[in-house]
């Protein structure tokens, strides 16, 4: 009567290319600023714990500094200062400090 009655106009089906387009941009930004950095930084580290040599000196993941006596495939034995030894895993090595940094053991 005095409203004319309304009529939608038929959008159709969205394309289903866009309704993913979201996903894979999150999934983008994800990888490149969270995934790839940390892959990088565990092969850095893997490539540190490798390349171990006696006579470094390094912290472990529970803050032990430390000189490395004896190296083997799994472990690695620092002397922690006044003779003392400990047997420690070779991943829990976190930081190879420079030479001459540890003056007192």
């Amino acid at each position: 009567m005095l409203i004319s009655p309304a009529y939608a106009a038929d959008p159709g089906q969205p394309d289903p290319i866009m309704s993913f387009l979201p996903l894979v941009v999150i999934f983008v930004v994800f990888y490149f600023l969270i995934i790839r950095p940390q892959m990088k930084r565990a092969k850095d580290q893997k490539q540190m714990q490798s390349a171990l040599q006696k006579g470094d000196e390094v912290i472990t993941a529970s803050g032990q500094l430390g000189k490395v006596v004896k190296i083997t495939d799994q472990y690695i034995t620092l002397d922690i200062g006044g003779g003392t030894e400990t047997i420690f895993q070779r991943g829990t090595v976190s930081t190879v400090l420079p030479k001459g940094t540890i003056k007192d053991l």
